[in-house]
């Protein structure tokens, strides 16, 4: 509740700092006021139990210590996109104010999308997610690829919200109660009814939009790549694991006693994704889009979370989220200070950047999932939920298989920065790179490695 509350008041705030303050520079200091007043005033909830507002939700909130410890993650995910990339927030456009306000108003869809127990709440956190995006999309207005984005993703974003209100209808109509609630549908362990099982594929279709899982992922690399890279990186982060939470807290709480009739459904999705998204990155060229296809790849993991919906699924998700979230801003954040977006572009970094090579390396192995990062203690965690449902276990072997692919197109990158040789044209300008960027950079990798070897100073805030 209290995130709710501060992320929308927080955005209207940034929107008329926009109006009001010239200076192009202090929008990022009043974002990162905001966020971490978000970060405290979320976890002083999660430690004490109480919100802020006694507002009475008619039970369409519902908030415990896991969706707490989610929006924890989010939110420091947040605060360091904020501190790594705010100065390239400034150079998109001249409304900087606008920029982080619609940020803003995503959180607080986000923490809807976290906490609601009604598929209402669910559709307007969906929305009050995507409708922001769009503009961040479009925002770079001299960019024609920019444009095509926005639009792409406005057409196509419209018509996954029209399937995902469907959904919702033959839900609302087909269960007993007639009710909107998701602890309300009360599904036994017989056949589901014809309009429920009509509404959970619709449903379930949406929300593979949303996460870019295959095959619903078709307007994701060229919406990534159109999108101005810093918003890229925010996109790919922040959003995609909120709406995986949203999708997971769906199907466990309304349709979690018949999973064994939908997940085959989400088998096909997860296979399909993980082999989509490897093996369509190992041919990019452009850092850019290999990420965007990556992502699609990272998110048939998740999927697995899904696949499970057991305990361990979900201390494996909010991991995860926390280890993608880091690498991926880590690695965003490098690559918006380059001449170059392609592999050929890191060429010789480990001589001319070597701070910012050892952290590279550091994201790129922890996205591949190699032992002491959070990206391996995730891998394997989501692999063990799978493991412990206890069906399918040729899905764990195939996910494994294409985790070695990954493998290939992270270490392209890794030898291009160590063992190749710089061209003409500098890795970054001289002078673009601060000490206090590094510092955060460094501050990043070391959170990758601790996570990795002590996951637990996470996932004990689950059990709080």
């Amino acid at each position: 509740m209290n995130a709710i509350v501060f992320s929308a008041v927080w955005g209207i705030l940034m929107m008329f700092s926009g109006v009001f303050v010239k200076s192009k520079a202090t929008p990022k200091y009043l974002a990162i006021a905001g966020i971490i007043l978000l970060l405290v005033v979320n976890g002083m909830e999660l430690y004490t139990g109480q919100a802020l507002f006694n507002i009475d939700t008619k039970d369409m909130l519902r908030v415990n210590s896991f969706n707490l410890t989610f929006l924890e993650v989010v939110f420091g995910a947040t605060a360091l996109f904020f501190m790594l990339s705010g100065r390239d927030v400034e150079k998109v456009g001249e409304h900087v104010g606008e920029y982080f306000a619609l940020m803003f108003f995503v959180l607080c869809g986000v923490a809807l999308s976290a906490t609601y127990n009604t598929l209402l709440l669910l559709f307007i956190g969906i929305e009050i997610i995507s409708i922001p995006l769009y503009i961040l999309t479009g925002s770079d207005k001299r960019n024609l690829k920019s444009n095509e984005a926005g639009l792409k993703y406005f057409l196509m974003g419209s018509f996954s919200t029209g399937i995902l209100l469907m959904g919702i209808a033959f839900i609302y109509g087909g269960n007993s109660n007639a009710s909107f609630y998701i602890n309300n549908i009360q599904l036994g362990l017989g056949a589901m009814p014809v309009m429920i099982s009509i509404g959970l594929v619709f449903l379930l279709i949406a929300l593979s939009f949303k996460v870019s899982a295959a095959p619903f992922h078709f307007w994701t690399p060229d919406v990534y790549d159109g999108a101005p890279t810093v918003f890229t990186s925010f996109m790919s982060t922040i959003v995609k694991v909120a709406s995986f939470f949203a999708f997971i807290r769906l199907f466990e709480n309304a349709f979690g006693q018949v999973q064994p009739q939908w997940q085959k459904l989400i088998v096909f999705i997860t296979l399909a994704t993980l082999l989509i998204g490897n093996i369509t990155a190992v041919f990019q060229q452009s850092v850019k889009r290999m990420l965007a296809y990556s992502s699609i790849a990272q998110a048939g993991f998740m999927l697995l979370a899904l696949f499970a919906l057991n305990d361990r699924a979900k201390e494996g998700l909010v991991l995860y989220s926390a280890a993608y979230s880091l690498a991926t801003i880590g690695i965003f954040a490098i690559l918006i200070k380059m001449n170059d977006l392609t592999i050929d572009g890191f060429n010789g970094m480990g001589k001319t950047q070597p701070v910012l090579a050892a952290t590279a390396t550091v994201f790129l192995l922890s996205l591949t999932g190699i032992p002491l990062t959070a990206g391996f203690q995730s891998k394997f965690l989501m692999l063990m939920a799978a493991v412990e449902n206890g069906h399918q276990f040729w899905l764990v072997i195939a996910a494994v298989l294409f985790a070695a692919i990954s493998a290939y197109y992270y270490f392209r990158v890794l030898q291009a920065i160590w063992f190749k040789e710089a061209g003409e044209t500098p890795v970054i300008e001289a002078g673009e790179i601060r000490s206090s960027f590094k510092l955060l950079l460094v501050i990043t990798a070391v959170l990758i490695i601790v996570l990795g070897i002590y996951p637990e100073l996470l996932l004990g805030w689950l059990y709080h």
